[in-house]
């Protein structure tokens, strides 16, 4: 029997249509894994984290599978539009939720972010076209990841690793830091309503509505997560670590700063002061203690003092040492109420007035002060003399106790900036200004919140959350010369 044209492509109508329905070409639905349900959320917030795992684990699917590189560009494109116009109210936000910080200086942090973080530019494909054949190595997603996120950077590391993790074409569930999670919710739920009015898909990140540390372990034991990454202390840093998962950990930092004999002190003075005193010192990579030579050393406090910064007296360090640290068993750790606080409320609690606007205080103190040795996170900057270019160095690496995370340097002498480098084997190496530029924020490369020290990727991007993988075309491939 004939068959007319008309016919036939009706039937090729029906057939499609039942393939995309049921998800067996591009446009429809892929499949999900057997056992994955797709349950609502409130734009990616739910009140369980096993619905936030199979939410993003039915969205992360689909979204590898159903959109392309320029879907993923198009997506992350449209968060940092959504990221640039909320930098403030976010700012704000995260300044009322954690009493930590600067909101001026939060702003700039958000920006930073939505600025600077790489996209899907970084997945550069490699080729390798012979006689037996064309093998191409690309970055492949790994799936579904699980993040812990800060209460010092919170809402910029959710926008940051956000961009990082879907350009990589991963989905995401967080687990946010008790003292910032209602400004994590709201944040989230903006990236999910960006995505999905973008057409992405829906649940692409997620959350659970209030972090707890059974979420962090039913997300860590779950076959359905394939990487976990963590911003914050060493403690969970390592727990992650013993999970038994892939884990990309970002961990604390207790950055040095060498000032030698032949450095400029009004560039350092001006560097130190700007980098020290941001956001009030919340940043991981942020100066935490200088070690000058003596030939250096009044230059660079009177340098300092001229910026704005408050001299202590000793009789008002120690009164701010008991004020803000905590004395157990002989080891000093960081007083938390103090995290973060403006420089001025510390000279209020002391007895000090009159110098509310102040953004730093400094100290001139010994090499075994517990300012020194203390991660702090607060804008008070000990400063310590050094009588030889190798004593700065022995006291950097005594104090950053191996974190590898950050150092720097003032010096014209290039031998000297050689050998401390070397010395101190940090992650980020900044020579004649603030840390601030090593991460891109007024110095060149991109930002990140996420700077895996302790595993050894570095400032993370979104090549940081793929997996390589080789594709091979063989009998000669596709060369035709």
């Amino acid at each position: 029997m004939e068959i007319e044209t008309r016919d036939i492509e009706r039937i090729v109508r029906q057939v499609m249509a039942a393939m995309e329905q049921e998800g067996t070409i591009a446009g429809g639905a892929y499949p999900p894994a057997p056992g994955i349900t797709a349950p609502r959320g409130d734009n990616g917030v739910f009140e369980r984290v096993e619905d936030a795992i199979d939410a993003a684990c039915a969205a992360g699917r689909e979204w590898a599978f159903h959109y392309k590189v320029e879907d993923r560009r198009r997506v992350i494109e449209a968060i940092r539009v959504m990221a640039r116009e909320n930098a403030r109210t976010l700012a704000q936000m995260v300044r009322d939720e954690t009493g930590m910080g600067r909101v001026e200086d939060k702003v700039e942090k958000h920006l930073a972010v939505a600025d600077k973080t790489p996209g899907v530019e970084c997945l550069t494909t490699d080729a390798i076209s012979g006689d037996e054949g064309l093998m191409i190595e690309e970055y492949a997603p790994f799936g579904v990841i699980g993040a812990i996120t800060p209460s010092t950077n919170p809402t910029e590391t959710v926008i940051h690793n956000t961009i990082s993790m879907i350009a990589g074409g991963n989905s995401v569930v967080f687990n946010v830091h008790p003292g910032a999670k209602k400004c994590c919710a709201f944040c989230l739920q903006l990236l999910n309503k960006t995505i999905v009015e973008n057409g992405g898909p829906a649940n692409l990140i997620t959350m659970q509505r209030e972090p707890t540390m059974d979420a962090v372990n039913k997300m860590t034991s779950s076959p359905k997560i394939r990487l976990m990454v963590g911003t914050g202390g060493m403690g969970m840093v390592n727990a992650l670590l013993r999970s038994g998962k892939k884990t990309i950990g970002a961990g604390a930092g207790n950055p040095p700063v060498i000032v030698d004999d032949t450095a400029d002190v009004k560039l350092a003075a001006r560097e130190l002061y700007w980098g020290a005193s941001f956001d009030n010192n919340l940043f991981c990579f942020a100066e935490k203690e200088v070690f000058v030579m003596e030939a250096s050393a009044d230059g660079l406090i009177r340098g300092l003092v001229e910026q704005g910064a408050y001299l202590l007296t000793p009789a008002e360090t120690e009164a701010i040492v008991k004020l803000a640290l905590i004395q157990k068993d002989g080891k000093y750790e960081v007083n938390k109420k103090w995290v973060g606080k403006d420089a001025g409320l510390f000279l209020q609690a002391i007895g000090v007035s009159g110098h509310e606007n102040t953004r730093l205080l400094i100290c001139d103190v010994p090499k075994c002060h517990p300012y020194v040795m203390v991660e702090q996170l607060m804008p008070v900057l000990p400063i310590v003399r050094c009588r030889t270019f190798d004593e700065c160095i022995q006291c950097s690496v005594e104090a950053e106790q191996g974190n590898r995370h950050t150092s720097s340097i003032f010096s014209t002498n290039v031998y000297n900036m050689t050998k401390f480098g070397k010395e101190i084997e940090t992650t980020i190496y900044v020579k004649n200004g603030a840390t601030l530029r090593g991460l891109g924020i007024g110095g060149e490369g991109h930002t990140t919140m996420t700077i895996a020290g302790p595993t050894g990727e570095g400032l993370t991007c979104a090549r940081s959350f793929t997996r390589r993988r080789r594709c091979m075309l063989a009998e000669g491939g596709l060369r035709i010369i």
